[in-house]
């Protein structure tokens, strides 16, 4: 009996074999049956291939029949998406998001009948102190004016831009659809580290150049920086303001490589990297080793620019380097115009999963952070800030600016806008509305002049939204939103205000001799802005 069990997992593959030879038999009387004798046939000598492979044991175990495993394990993010998940499963981004996103790129209806599904009562939940005073915006094209007493050239920029995704992680369609949705709409697109391509400069919208450790578009041929490179790149117009990238939230402290093989002439002629060699972006930058360093980087790319806003992005990991940075700052002078914290959350850039779910802050913390360190330094009046991390309603933006940012950049939101379905085949080439691909046929798919329209109707519909729920707490501007709009349930069911987790600290408390805030005191006494080392490993 026992070894009769044990034959049975061949049983698909026996009954294919002997339906093979039957209709093999009968085609002799009925010419039509050599049809299915060719699928049965397929089958018998896919049976023979997996009961003689050796790399998948569940196909020498179950011939045939253990191909259904690989086939549903390939729908089931379908099977989850569609069937399976509700509106609020954030997976990584729930059904309610990205349908409001749609709705609001498609000029859609994005009202809900029948009152909230969220669960009001759980812990977490959180929601927005309103006024009995509203008020109406009649222009919601909401702005802030980005540079320094250093910047000769500022940007008054949106509250509401996209975030840094490159061309080559992008389509070409992707890339021209949203720099055209932004010319239409008035913002900004960041044009993440690969470079400049021809496809951000053929539509004119406003750019901010983003330069990572592989310096693309201002390089030597070793990869270093090369001043004069970048003063031709930055030199134009079209080019808002310049953000270095020291870490990014997907994978904070990666490095990465775009291997030869996926190499095309459009990207080389983006990065000026040459075709047939791999391209590696280091984990750490060359032009710099230290905070000091750092700082005269800035004011070199600042003199280089003309003048224009110059800044860096990074996902807070060591709060400590980030004062280093910030002591670097008051010891020089030499101050950013803006800073961008991007939080663990982001991720239109394909990472190891250790990295993705587990290395960097996220961004409510990490905004948090920086905005009280330069407040304890003195010099937040002088620094905007930006954020990033899954910012796709009007409530998101309102809350990050409550905790301190003076802007939002959304990637994955802009993504939805152009057609992006979530079905996390980013890093495949295989992305099947042709965002995410360089695939030539797949991305024809994406219809540039229709999504750059929804483009600039998602942003125009955000801020519209964010000046309706900025009206109904009372305030003038979005920029007043503060802590205290805020509320929260916690976990024993009570609510508490966000300005009793996340409130502001006093301005120069780090430069003052008290004993409050020791958390943020311990990791100043230990920064330098001479070296990233703790001191404990400074000689």
């Amino acid at each position: 009996m026992r070894d009769l069990l044990s034959l049975e997992r061949y049983s698909t593959f026996v009954f294919v074999s002997v339906m093979a030879v039957i209709t093999l038999l009968l085609t002799f009387w009925h010419t039509w049956l050599f049809i299915p004798f060719i699928i049965f046939a397929i089958l018998t000598f896919v049976g023979i291939r997996d009961m003689r492979q050796t790399r998948h044991s569940i196909l020498r175990n179950y011939p045939v029949l253990g191909h259904l495993r690989f086939l549903f394990e390939a729908v089931r993010p379908e099977i989850r998406q569609y069937l399976i998940e509700n509106d609020q499963d954030e997976q990584p981004f729930s059904r309610e998001q990205r349908s409001l996103v749609y709705q609001r790129a498609k000029g859609a209806e994005d009202k809900r009948p029948f009152g909230t599904q969220e669960k009001v009562y759980e812990a977490g939940y959180s929601w927005l102190t309103h006024s009995v005073q509203p008020v109406h915006f009649s222009d919601t094209d909401f702005r802030v004016m980005i540079g320094g007493p250093d910047c000769a050239k500022p940007y008054n920029a949106s509250l509401y831009n996209i975030s840094a995704m490159s061309f080559g992680s992008l389509s070409a369609n992707a890339i021209k659809a949203l720099n055209t949705g932004a010319k239409l709409g008035g913002f900004a697109q960041d044009t993440g580290e690969g470079g400049i391509s021809r496809y951000h400069r053929e539509p004119g919208g406003d750019l901010i150049y983003e330069i990572g450790s592989g310096y693309f578009g201002c390089r030597n041929d070793d990869g270093t920086f090369n001043p004069e490179k970048f003063a031709e790149q930055a030199g134009d117009d079209q080019i808002k303001m310049i953000e270095i990238k020291l870490s990014q939230g997907a994978k904070p402290g990666h490095g990465g490589m775009l291997p030869a093989s996926k190499i095309t002439e459009e990207i080389a002629e983006a990065r000026h990297i040459p075709m047939g060699v791999d391209c590696v972006s280091p984990a750490a930058h060359s032009a710099f080793s230290s905070p000091l360093e750092l700082m005269r980087f800035i004011a070199q790319l600042r003199e280089l620019s003309g003048g224009k806003p110059v800044g860096f992005k990074l996902c807070i990991g060591h709060r400590r380097e980030f004062m280093c940075m910030v002591k670097a700052m008051l010891e020089t002078g030499i101050i950013p115009d803006f800073i961008v914290v991007d939080g663990t959350e982001g991720g239109t850039g394909a990472a190891p999963l250790e990295f993705a779910n587990h290395v960097g802050m996220p961004m409510i913390e990490g905004l948090t952070f920086v905005h009280n360190t330069l407040r304890g330094a003195g010099i937040r009046d002088h620094v905007k800030v930006g954020a990033a991390g899954k910012l796709v309603s009007a409530f998101d933006i309102a809350r990050a600016l409550s905790l301190g940012a003076d802007w939002c950049n959304s990637a994955r939101g802009y993504m939805f806008s152009i057609g992006c379905i979530q079905a996390q085949a980013c890093h495949t080439n295989h992305c099947p509305v042709g965002v995410a691909t360089q695939d030539p046929l797949r991305q024809k798919a994406l219809n540039v002049e229709n999504k750059s329209q929804r483009v600039a109707r998602f942003h125009a519909n955000t801020l519209k939204a964010l000046g309706e729920i900025a009206g109904a707490a009372g305030l003038n501007d979005p920029s007043g939103f503060l802590p205290y709009h805020f509320m929260t349930r916690r976990g024993d069911g009570q609510m508490t205000e966000a300005n009793d987790v996340y409130n502001y600290l006093p301005i120069g408390f780090l430069l003052e001799d008290n004993d409050e805030h020791i958390v943020y005191r311990e990791r100043w006494a230990r920064a330098s802005a001479d070296s990233f080392a703790p001191p404990e490993a400074r000689t």
